[in-house]
């Protein structure tokens, strides 16, 4: 079987756990002639859950609605969360910023390269700051001002934006506004947010100045799905990289930068390869 003459696909799912999944998931695929190329789970004991990851293929041209309709039978019987997804099919970003452009700039690389496995449709900001640097790399980049006055204005700009542009995921890339409630909701499992992980010890402006005064010995970043609780999202990646005295408050702040790049970049991927599945306040991530 040569695999460019192969068709893609992902199953993910979770239920309760109980004699025969895997049977049944197996003689799904084996039944219509689908191999599995990878296969990953996680047994939660502890919650008495199983987590599935099972990416297949077929030389056959096969549908994806009519898979996951046929699937829908198995589902039924396991009391199955799933989905089946064209693994050919490249998540489309947009990626919101502000004015410091580090994750941006690193996202941009990887897709670039083809390192991210997603197209970037489209930056949008609250300032114009970046516009040079998506621009260069051919990335439209749309300016929506946001105030106090404008906010629900500006959001609805943006969730129209989305729906125009086919939009999978977005992507908060160092944007420091804070989404409403609604927006959020509207969101939610398909916006990731980035933010050092002093928080909640180190509030406010310059926590890397309150970094740098405590003595901290480890930098940290958090990539988590954007929820209405600010910054408390189930997380997807966590990045630490250990400093000492020597590092003053800038140096500190580069460090926290190439953390936020690396936690933000790697989330991103993960979710666009489907490897991250949600489970109530927690993730379960298929590296």
């Amino acid at each position: 079987m040569t695999e460019t003459a192969s068709h893609h696909f992902i199953l993910t799912f979770t239920c309760p756990d109980q004699v025969g999944i895997l049977s049944a998931a197996s003689e799904f695929l084996s039944s219509r002639g689908l191999n599995i190329r990878e296969h990953q789970q996680f047994d939660d004991v502890g919650n008495g859950k199983v987590h599935v990851r099972t990416a297949f293929h077929t030389q056959e041209a096969k549908f994806l609605s009519q898979l996951q309709a046929d699937f829908q039978n198995v589902a039924n019987r396991f009391d199955m969360q799933f989905a089946i997804h064209d693994a050919t099919q490249q998540s489309r970003l947009l990626l919101m910023v502000s004015k410091q452009g580090h994750c941006l700039n690193d996202l941009i690389f990887r897709w670039r390269t083809g390192a991210l496995n997603a197209h970037i449709a489209l930056v949008v900001s609250n300032h114009e700051d970046l516009r040079p640097m998506a621009e260069a790399a051919g990335i439209p980049y749309v300016h929506i001002p946001v105030s106090a006055a404008t906010k629900l204005e500006a959001e609805a700009q943006l969730l129209q934006l989305v729906a125009e542009h086919k939009i999978d995921l977005v992507v908060l890339a160092r944007y420091m506004q804070i989404f409403s409630d609604e927006l959020s909701a509207k969101l939610s499992g398909k916006a990731i947010n980035i933010h050092h992980s002093f928080l909640p010890g180190f509030k406010g402006a310059k926590p890397y100045h309150q970094a740098h005064a405590r003595g901290v010995k480890m930098i940290g970043a958090t990539a988590h799905y954007v929820t209405a609780d600010l910054d408390e999202g189930p997380i997807i990646e966590q990045e630490v990289i250990r400093v000492n005295h020597t590092n003053d408050p800038r140096a500190l702040s580069q460090v926290g930068q190439t953390a936020e790049a690396q936690a933000l970049s790697r989330a991103v991927q993960w979710h666009c390869e489907h490897r991250v599945l949600l489970d109530g306040h927690s993730t379960i991530v298929f590296q």
